[in-house]
């Protein structure tokens, strides 16, 4: 995907600009829904199949998402890459401006919530729990629950 321009913010805008984009990668990261069915029922914003098939080619095309090969009958897994796991900044960044911008459910606050009181150490964490599902590196020790662990917890 050649950008129309050479800003980098435009470059970033046209691969991560849309909603639906975003919300597939929301989905990938916090739900661990990684199959296209998944993505399909689990959105609670109700996302079509074809423009959910759409954002997958793309994101895959742009080097956010990999796609793997499915044997006869089974179904392809998407997964994060490097460039996917360090969408997480933005995300979350975004999630921030919501929780201080835009109203909402408290049950869906809650796990924004936590990442930002948790701080910088705990993105870091989440993305290196990122590396060791999406990209097969060693897990790191951590005491007590994980990243993610504790984000589901939150959201109970």
């Amino acid at each position: 995907m050649e950008p129309r321009s050479r800003c980098p913010i435009n470059a970033a805008v046209e691969v991560l600009g849309d909603r639906w984009s975003l919300l597939v990668l929301r989905d990938v990261i916090f739900g661990d829904r990684r199959y296209f069915r998944a993505l399909l029922t689990g959105s609670i914003e109700g996302i079509a199949s074809n423009i959910l098939a759409d954002r997958l080619v793309r994101l895959v095309e742009a080097g956010i998402l990999s796609r793997g090969t499915a044997a006869r009958g089974q179904r392809a897994q998407y997964s994060l890459t490097e460039a996917g796991i360090q969408t997480l900044p933005i995300i979350y960044a975004l999630g921030n401006w919501g929780l201080d911008w835009r109203p909402g459910a408290d049950e869906l606050r809650s796990r924004q919530q936590l990442m930002r009181d948790e701080g910088p150490a705990f993105l870091d964490d989440l993305m290196d729990e990122l590396r060791t599902r999406h990209l097969g590196a060693p897990p790191k020790p951590h005491k007590g629950p994980g990243p993610l662990e504790r984000l589901d917890a939150a959201a109970d």
